[in-house]
């Protein structure tokens, strides 16, 4: 038995513990076989169509992304017509209000041209009628003065109106006359 044990020892010692023996290797070869077997027949599919669906998902995910970046990219320069639309718009408005606004001020001031000259030529109106009511005024009024004065240089009366019309008329026009030619 000793004997048994030596040679048990010695063959133990013998074998390299990295090299399995050859019913094990055989054994282990058979058992990897079936286990790779299962996973190619029933777990590769499976894992190959989840793959599949998260590529499709990522790739339908990323196609989307670029619909609807391309539609983002048509309302913007949708956007981008309107807004220079608007402002054109808005440019032509204050065209319009400026030349309206030019055209109203060019009216009022023609208006008020007009009126200035109607003021200024009932003015004169009313300036020539008070001065022709002044001139027969004075006329009368000097005329009264003038037969007073040469009534009583004279000593005799003259209340004779139509002479004294006559006379005051010759006298006043000769006034005029002299002051027309120192003039």
């Amino acid at each position: 038995m000793i004997a048994n044990l030596a040679q048990l020892a010695a063959s133990e010692t013998e074998q390299n513990p990295l090299v399995p023996a050859g019913p094990e290797l055989l054994i282990g070869t058979i058992a990897f076989a079936i286990v790779f077997f299962f996973f190619w027949k029933k777990l590769l599919p499976n894992i190959n169509k989840v793959l599949e669906e998260r590529r499709a998902a990522i790739e339908g995910g990323i196609e989307e992304a670029d619909a609807m970046k391309v539609e983002a990219q048509g309302v913007l320069e949708q956007y981008k017509a309107q807004l220079a639309e608007a402002r054109h718009e808005a440019a032509r408005l204050r065209q319009e209000a400026q030349e309206q606004g030019a055209a109203l001020i060019a009216e009022m001031r023609a208006e008020g041209q007009r009126q200035r000259e109607e003021i200024v030529a009932a003015g004169h109106t009313q300036i020539e009628a008070d001065r022709k009511a002044a001139a027969q005024t004075l006329r009368q009024d000097v005329g009264k003065l003038a037969t007073e004065l040469a009534g009583k240089l004279v000593g005799e009366s003259l209340e004779d109106h139509a002479r004294q019309s006559r006379v005051i008329d010759r006298f006043l026009d000769e006034l005029e006359e002299k002051a027309e030619a120192t003039r």
